[in-house]
């Protein structure tokens, strides 16, 4: 099993940043691909960002250029720095990690961007 730890989410004004961390359990060098999706109440949870073990990237059009997906090996963590932030990505943050061809998700973290 992979446990996904989260941190980072919070309240912000819009166009300032924020950094959400995803620190696994085992070594993130072993793990296919990790990410981060969001959800907004009533939505279906979508794809920000993923990275995957060679460091190859995709993000959703709506956050490109102002998100950065990126993993510190050494730390078993990745980021997702997220810069010119929105109001419309105020939403709940999963960290995911494909593992196995199995999915792990963390707890999520709330990012609220105000107006």
């Amino acid at each position: 099993q992979v446990q996904l730890v989260e941190s980072g989410g919070g309240l912000v004004q819009a166009g300032g940043s924020l950094r959400l961390s995803c620190t696994a359990s085992m070594n993130i060098d072993s793990i296919s691909h990790m990410g981060w999706f969001r959800q907004v109440l009533g939505s279906e949870r979508e794809l920000v960002a993923r990275i995957t073990s060679r460091g190859s990237t995709n993000y959703a059009d709506s956050v490109k250029g102002r998100f950065t997906i990126s993993r510190d090996s050494a730390k078993n963590t990745v980021y997702l720095q997220m810069n010119s932030l929105k109001s419309e990505d105020t939403a709940v943050y999963y960290c995911h990690a494909l593992y196995r061809f199995i999915a792990y998700w963390g707890q999520g973290s709330q990012v609220t961007v105000s107006s």
